[in-house]
């Protein structure tokens, strides 16, 4: 397997391979973080990806071609863009009482499971379930007093947020896994016909593109992040009312170059201010759990039939098919259930990636399907679903063979800022 490997996938889903394999430049190689894992490759894969898409529109909108260049090392930084801003320690807020909710704790058959409690009512359920005080020691003492599998289940029923620590085939082999193992990891799906909407005539690719950015913390605003980059003129739309854990970095790092507003969707008033909003977008992105969005009369059908045309973008944690699709998750969560913080850091103690590995790809991956459907409706016209997840990130990081350095020599690895990762000529 080559660094264009991930490249070439995503090339094969969206129908393109032989018409841009040479027009489209990888540099570098890993290791580049500290892991085994390639996860600098796979990023210049979804970076390639995403430099070859707007080359497809750019060329579709003006006639006129580009050439693609990315670097691996530039790609690797860009799974861990929050790291290299500078906050001052005034604005940054206290989080240290969420980082004891935010952990690994072993059971009582020796087997590690991965809380994730930090926002609010996660937090209270799984201390409801536990029944014991919110520090690292006294839920160490809880969870000890559980067998794994139990646990699990009862976190689920329970409201919270958490999973086991799987190994990459016990995840391939567990029912979730079964079902996403099938599909591919950027759905792009026709879900209602619509006349062709040809591309702006501005100067950038995604110029006159209209985005609602419907998203919370990473993987969202990373896909609204990379589409305004190239041109789209985007909306992040929050709730005013939304206590949901937002760190301030994120928040910085995924809010340049959109428009931010406040609307409330259960408020009539709001609701009716999102639907006429919807009427004048050509993209709405969510990372909302899988059906919220559907009870709110938003579901990629509904928001189809009241904006023919529409690409509808969908994020989650498990994914939209198979008995988990509805359970809540986050970054550590799919890096723990697809089976990689086994790997990185062993049976003795799991480890998650050095960065938000599985967040920042899922987000650039949703850009990259955003853009193959724009093209696809410029060309034949039709609403679609793009549909992506963690846990199918990780599980593509997964399938790659690993870095053959031997371990110490990754782990001494360090990294420095480096520019942006796509180049185009």
């Amino acid at each position: 397997m080559t660094n264009r490997a991930v490249f070439n996938e995503l090339m094969s889903i969206a129908g393109w391979q032989e018409e841009l394999d040479t027009n489209v430049k990888i540099v570098g190689n890993d290791p580049v973080l500290p892991t085994r894992f390639r996860v600098g490759e796979m990023a210049v894969g979804f970076h390639a990806a995403c430099g070859a898409a707007i080359a497809k529109l750019w060329e579709l909108q003006t006639g006129r071609k580009q050439k693609v260049e990315v670097n691996v090392r530039s790609a690797a930084a860009s799974l861990r863009s929050s790291n290299y801003l500078v906050i001052p320690a005034s604005v940054q807020g206290d989080s240290r009482g969420q980082l004891s909710m935010l952990d690994f704790f072993r059971t009582r058959d020796n087997r590690w499971i991965f809380l994730h409690a930090a926002r609010d009512h996660f937090r209270q359920n799984a201390l409801k379930l536990l029944q014991c005080e919110a520090t690292p020691e006294s839920i160490a003492a809880a969870i000890s007093r559980w067998d794994a599998q139990p646990l699990e289940d009862a976190f689920d029923a329970g409201g919270c947020m958490a999973v086991i620590a799987r190994s990459i085939v016990e995840w391939i082999n567990h029912p979730q896994g079964q079902v996403l193992k099938n599909l591919p990891v950027v759905e792009v799906i026709k879900i209602r016909d619509s006349s062709p909407e040809p591309l702006g005539r501005g100067k950038r690719p995604l110029s006159g593109v209209r985005v609602m950015d419907v998203t919370n913390v990473l993987s969202g605003p990373t896909c609204g992040r990379t589409l305004a980059e190239h041109g789209a003129d985007v909306l992040r739309v929050d709730s005013p009312n939304d206590t949901r854990m937002k760190p301030l970095t994120f928040i910085i790092d995924t809010g340049h170059g959109k428009r931010s507003t406040f609307l409330d969707f259960r408020e009539e008033k709001d609701y009716k201010k999102t639907l006429s909003l919807i009427t004048q977008a050509d993209v709405f992105s969510e990372n909302y759990r899988f059906g919220a969005l559907r009870k709110l009369g938003l579901s990629a059908e509904s928001v189809a039939k009241l904006r023919p045309g529409i690409i509808y973008t969908s994020m989650n944690c498990y994914g939209y098919e198979g008995p988990w699709r509805e359970r809540p998750g986050m970054e550590q969560i799919g890096q723990t259930a697809a089976g990689l913080t086994i790997e990185e850091g062993g049976t003795d103690r799991p480890r998650t990636l050095p960065g938000a590995i599985t967040d920042y790809a899922t987000g650039y991956l949703a850009a990259f399907g955003t853009m193959v459907a724009l093209y696809h409706r410029a060309r034949e016209g039709g609403s679609y679903h793009v549909r992506t997840s963690l846990t199918q990130s990780a599980m593509l990081l997964g399938r790659i063979p690993r870095v053959t350095q031997g371990k110490e020599q990754v782990k001494g690895l360090t990294l420095l800022m480096a520019p942006s990762a796509v180049s185009l000529r």
